[in-house]
């Protein structure tokens, strides 16, 4: 646990971003969710913090479990509807979350009183996810390594309607783990047996380089095998951008959350290439020339869309929902790559650009229902 404690000393850059990423979502998957859940749950939903920490760092500034309640206090709808459970595996990081709790201004406002647990995370955990029928729910999974983490865990937090999994994913050591005969098990239920033997085969003779895409495109994979159908990943540098030091990885069963979480994760990204964001985040005091960092660009996505919609006339939005899964591309990109392709001749669009307006920055506005027509 001294890792863990020297972590709670003081808030780093990157758990700002962790915390930010956390904090958005809960809020915007919450509107998303709200009908249903008003109509089957009773208006319930949940949110589970399986390695909650003591809820406020040493210098006195709030982790994530704290700023989670703060969204509720100040959120009428999560404040009647929002069950929190905050887990840690030590009982003094669990005291001092119970403190940091209670002293919470506004904390008697909330409908559920949060539940504050002490357990390790592992089966017992895992097959109590697995045979509970879950509320909307969004798990989050922030462990100190790899411990607890598995194939199991994932598919029991999103196995119900509207829940929704984010987790560390601790690369720099995973990498190592992948080839340690002592941590074998750990891995294997991270990554499948099968899916772990093979990417073990594979990353043994690769170039340092591939080997970051190779494992997260294996866990990618393995988790679109347990059912979480979209997927992304945002990624922590350290060593002045030259190292891979964690990912942050979003599963969800609906294409709508993965929209959602894209957008924060572009908004979070500390560098973009033509307005195309990189999901990578670099330490302010840490920021250096990108190494190695290349990113499809915007004029790639051009030749993309006159390719892979040839001969057809969509609406601009049907377009997007269509093309971006798996791709590191928001809305606005494919708006201005539409744009672009217009301005050439390259597509025809109805309206045409001289019934469209112009915005406060001179662009062309290109609204969702603007037909699309690309040649053959």
């Amino acid at each position: 646990m001294a890792k863990a404690k020297a972590f709670f000393e003081k808030r780093t850059d990157q758990s700002r971003a962790k915390a930010r990423i956390v904090t958005k979502y809960l809020p915007a998957w919450a509107h998303v969710v709200k009908a249903t859940a008003d109509r089957y749950s009773g208006g319930r939903i949940a949110y589970i913090d399986l390695f909650s920490g003591p809820g406020r760092y040493e210098d006195g500034e709030a982790s994530t479990p704290i700023l989670v309640l703060e969204q509720a206090i100040s959120r009428l709808h999560l404040r009647k509807n929002l069950i929190t459970v905050f887990n840690d595996a030590a009982p003094k990081h669990v005291a001092t979350l119970e403190t940091a709790v209670a002293d919470l201004p506004g904390i008697q406002s909330l409908t559920h009183t949060p539940q504050i647990t002490n357990h390790e995370v592992g089966d017992e955990i895992v097959s109590f996810l697995e045979r509970t029928p879950l509320p909307p729910t969004f798990l989050f999974a922030d462990p100190y390594g790899y411990k607890g983490l598995s194939l199991r865990l994932i598919h029991a937090a999103i196995k119900d309607w509207g829940c929704d999994c984010l987790f560390f994913f601790n690369y720099n050591r995973i990498r190592g783990a992948l080839l340690n005969d002592l941590v074998e098990g750990h891995i294997d239920d991270l990554f499948g047996q099968a899916r772990a033997n093979e990417l073990r085969a594979r990353i043994a003779a690769m170039p340092k380089r591939e080997k970051e895409e190779a494992v997260i495109e294996s866990l990618t994979r393995a988790i679109q095998d347990v059912g979480g159908g979209y997927v992304v990943s945002f990624r922590f540098l350290k060593d002045r951008g030259r190292r891979t030091s964690h990912h942050l990885i979003f599963v969800s069963k609906h294409p709508k959350g993965y929209e959602i979480m894209k957008d924060i994760m572009a908004a979070e990204s500390s560098f973009c290439e033509q307005g195309v964001p990189s999901y990578t985040f670099w330490p302010t005091d840490e920021m250096a020339p990108a190494l190695g960092l290349e990113r499809p660009l915007l004029d790639e996505l051009e030749g993309l869309l006159s390719r892979d919609f040839a001969g057809t006339t969509l609406a601009m939005e049907v377009v997007f929902l269509r093309h971006h899964i798996g791709k590191p591309y928001v809305k606005k990109n494919y708006k201005e790559a539409l744009r672009n392709l217009e301005a050439r001749g390259a597509v025809k669009v109805s309206p045409p650009a001289q019934k469209r307006r112009r915005g406060k920055d001179g662009k062309l506005s290109f609204p969702d229902d603007v037909l699309v027509t690309f040649p053959t």
